[in-house]
């Protein structure tokens, strides 16, 4: 059997407090310190492309939308969960780097568009190709009956947070 650090804190737990149950410390400890190199290697695969965290999540939504790859500012807070304020200095930060560029709305007089343009198509999708190599390395201990399995247990787990 394969053992990890975690291992060992709950061993020392039980010790110290064996009228707790621990199983939430075997679960929880593993998915923090897996958040933690998932993190880390999210960083050093966006940095490969000169891309920031923040960057990539405006483009991916953005590339996920589908040509043209456009969204409202309204649409994209929703897809990112950040403030107004927050959204309209990220938008202002890719359109000075070429990534974006704001388009008038044209079923809305007083609204705008932003679109990805053919830099920010190409950076997100080399950005997310870089993510999916990082991450792939991170299952490739898995079977695809184990990965699949994982998925559906932590889909589980997450489903009532929404």
């Amino acid at each position: 059997m394969v053992r990890d650090e975690v291992d060992e804190l709950v061993e020392a737990w039980a010790r110290e407090r064996g009228d707790l149950d621990l199983a939430p410390v075997e679960v929880f400890s593993r998915i923090s310190r897996l958040a933690r190199r998932l993190d880390l290697a999210r960083r050093e695969a966006f940095a490969e492309r000169d891309v920031e965290s923040w960057e990539f999540d405006v483009l991916a939504a953005l590339r996920r939308a589908g040509a043209p790859y456009e969204l409202s500012p309204g649409r994209l807070l929703r897809e990112t969960l950040v403030t107004s304020g927050t959204m309209t200095n990220r938008v202002d930060r890719l359109v000075s780097r070429g990534l974006v560029e704001r388009l008038p709305d044209p079923r809305d007089r007083r609204g705008v568009l932003v679109r990805l343009t053919v830099e920010g198509k190409t950076v997100v999708d080399g950005a997310f190709e870089a993510l999916l190599a990082a991450e792939q390395g991170f299952l490739s201990g898995l079977e695809d009956d184990d990965r699949s399995r994982l998925a559906h247990l932590l889909r589980t787990l997450l489903a009532p947070f929404g």
